[in-house]
């Protein structure tokens, strides 16, 4: 089996109808294209759900990914605490992701959880995906200082992983692109922040992943995007997959930009 399909998906809290209490109305697009990707997830049926989150644990110089027999978490820090997402995880994918990480040299692993309480990069995506599969488990990423190319190459690993294993996995990129779009937005306007939005749309649109690695640094910085990495790490687990590519909406009003894309993967 192994990655059956994988998503690009965005997570705004104010995306959950509690918390954003009739905001999320504005970003109807983004919500309507995330339910378009959680019926392609329940389609799959997928055997174990492969989160990348910015907001998982993050190390300078080490890839975490969550141990332990399962997660939860709330919404509590979003004013919904009664909102709430549970999760087995997947102990052998995760242990084989780890082997083929060592083996490649990558600095990944279990070690150093400081938090086990799913974040909203994780949640959210679940949050949709559970309303039409809910017999899953979880493997749960995090980012890294590492350079872009050890995120690909963790990507590749995490293929290798899946296809050893024989799992029909699905996998998402979780991230939000520029939070500098509007000068009223929460981290205020700069111009690299709608350049960014439109080239990093264009590339996951397309498909187009090695160009992911050619962004400067410093355009990303002051663009202020949150999920480049997560969509590297995809990039790499997709390398040599005959993919479908579809760009489903995209989205700024609050000064943040909101991406969508599938890809479904072609046998």
């Amino acid at each position: 089996m192994g990655i059956r399909a994988a998503f690009m998906l965005p997570h705004p809290p104010l995306i959950i109808p509690e918390v954003g209490r009739g905001e999320e109305k504005k970003i109807q697009k983004t919500i309507d294209a995330c339910h378009q990707c959680a019926q392609m997830i329940g389609a799959c049926r997928p055997e174990t759900i492969i989160v990348i989150s910015p907001h998982q644990i993050m190390y300078a110089d080490y890839f975490h990914i969550s141990p332990g027999e399962r997660a939860m978490g709330d919404f509590g820090a979003f004013r919904a605490p009664q909102i709430t997402i549970r999760a087995d995880y997947d102990k052998e994918l995760v242990s084989k992701i780890c082997r083929e990480a060592d083996e490649n040299c990558l600095p990944a692993g279990t070690q150093g959880e400081r938090d086990s309480r799913l974040d909203h990069g994780t949640m959210i995506p679940l949050y949709f995906a559970s309303q039409y599969w809910q017999d899953y488990r979880l493997v749960r990423i995090g980012l890294s200082g590492q350079p872009l190319l050890s995120h690909y190459k963790l990507g590749q690993c995490i293929a290798k992983a899946a296809d050893a294993l024989e799992r029909n996995v699905v996998l998402i990129a979780s991230g939000d692109l520029s939070h500098r779009l509007k000068a009223d937005g929460p981290y205020g306007y700069q111009k690299e922040g709608p350049e960014y939005d439109k080239c990093v749309m264009d590339v996951m649109g397309r498909a187009d992943f090695s160009k992911l690695s050619a962004f400067p640094e410093d355009f990303c910085e002051k663009a202020g995007e949150c999920g480049h990495r997560s969509f590297t790490m995809l990039a790499g687990a997709l390398e040599g997959k005959n993919i479908r590519a579809n760009r489903l909406s995209y989205e700024g009003p609050f000064g943040v930009g909101y991406g969508v894309c599938s890809y479904e993967i072609i046998s």
